[in-house]
């Protein structure tokens, strides 16, 4: 599974995490530029987890609005590992239903 984590700066521990939980991929974009919100979400993405405490709301809205014309499913959560594997630990859930 791929997935492009958006926002934060420090994301090891959250990388660790979702390696754990059988991710075999993941990308950061940290966000910081201006210029990182008009990327293109990379192919074979899975899923996008945004953390929104580390996030301009027009980057959050331009990532939202990419990922559902792609058909992409969001997480979005604080920065926190708890917070991260609480909704993954959904979607997971949600995918497997």
């Amino acid at each position: 599974m791929s997935i492009l984590l958006i926002g934060g700066d420090k994301v090891s521990s959250i990388t660790a995490l979702l390696k754990s939980l059988g991710v075999t991929k993941t990308t950061h974009w940290d966000s910081r530029k201006n210029s990182t919100s008009h990327k293109k979400i990379p192919a074979n993405t899975d899923a996008v987890i945004m953390l929104t405490d580390f996030l301009k709301h027009n980057s959050m809205s331009y990532f939202k609005k990419s990922a559902k014309k792609q058909s992409i499913p969001l997480i979005c959560t604080r920065r926190g590992t708890a917070s991260v594997e609480a909704e993954f630990s959904k979607f997971l859930e949600g995918r497997n239903v």
